[in-house]
């Protein structure tokens, strides 16, 4: 599978182009105002929205609805909620029902204490649903040889942790990160734990296709601002990758430019 354009730097993931390597979720915003107007700064294009969330009474309270009104919005219901791979196919099937979208984020943890994705549920459910002809997107533990399974079975993109959901800690599985980029055919994105924009800067030199943020935006000071600061990040995190970074040095030090004697007491 082409895993990036050739004209332009776009990058495709079940057959879908995009040129924004920023996804967004909707969850903790203080309101759907604030929410719509982060989402236009970051110039997503993939928004996640959780099925829990959708045709919610009040209006105002129903996340799929604003999004539906806006162009150039793809919508990727999650499954965030469900505890087992049973209840996750349920989920996106009517998320696929409500949305219209083929998109889905598989979402299993069914531990609240740390909200860890569950690796055999998560497989499970990726199974059926990618057979059923969904765009799975599936939210994982940065877990190289399930990576492999999960992409043999038909996902769209792998979704590994770069560190526990919500906890802003960043890149702490920075080293299965590149295990996983290394031997990946489909996109890698990084999902859970960003703090700061520089965090997804690193992501994306790093060679990950794109990164999920929310906490990190519905949470800081000014969501709207902090957006705009994670879609330029990510854009130089991408051009670096593309420019390809220095090698690290692990020996002494060499100096930039020739050590002359031009401050040599010695005349000519």
């Amino acid at each position: 599978m082409e895993r990036q354009g050739k004209d332009r730097d776009e990058w495709i993931v079940g057959g879908h182009r995009f040129s924004s390597r920023l996804l967004m979720g909707t969850g903790k915003f203080q309101d759907a105002e604030t929410m719509v107007g982060a989402v236009l700064a970051s110039g997503a294009q993939i928004v996640t929205v959780a099925l829990r969330r959708v045709g919610r009474n009040p209006r105002e309270d129903d996340m799929l609805g604003p999004f539906q009104r806006l162009g150039g919005i793809t919508l990727m219901p999650n499954t965030s909620g469900a505890r087992n791979a049973s209840e996750a196919v349920r989920a996106a099937r009517l998320g696929r029902e409500l949305s219209g979208s083929p998109f889905v984020k598989v979402e299993i943890h069914p531990n609240p204490h740390h909200l860890m994705p569950d690796p055999i549920e998560t497989f499970e459910a990726a199974r059926t649903l990618a057979a059923e002809g969904f765009v799975v997107m599936p939210y994982m533990p940065a877990d190289p040889v399930l990576a492999k399974r999960l992409e043999d079975v038909g996902c769209a993109s792998l979704m590994p942790l770069g560190s526990a959901i919500g906890s802003g800690r960043g890149l702490a599985t920075a080293e299965m990160l590149r295990l996983i980029l290394r031997d990946a055919r489909i996109p890698v994105i990084v999902d859970a734990g960003l703090r700061s924009p520089s965090e997804a800067a690193a992501a994306l030199e790093m060679g990950c296709d794109a990164v999920l943020v929310n906490s990190a935006v519905a949470a800081s000071g000014d969501p709207i601002a902090m957006a705009a600061a994670f879609a330029q990040a990510v854009e130089a995190g991408r051009s670096a990758h593309r420019a390809g970074l220095m090698p690290q040095g692990g020996g002494p030090a060499l100096a930039t430019s020739p050590l002359t004697a031009f401050l040599s007491v010695e005349g000519p």
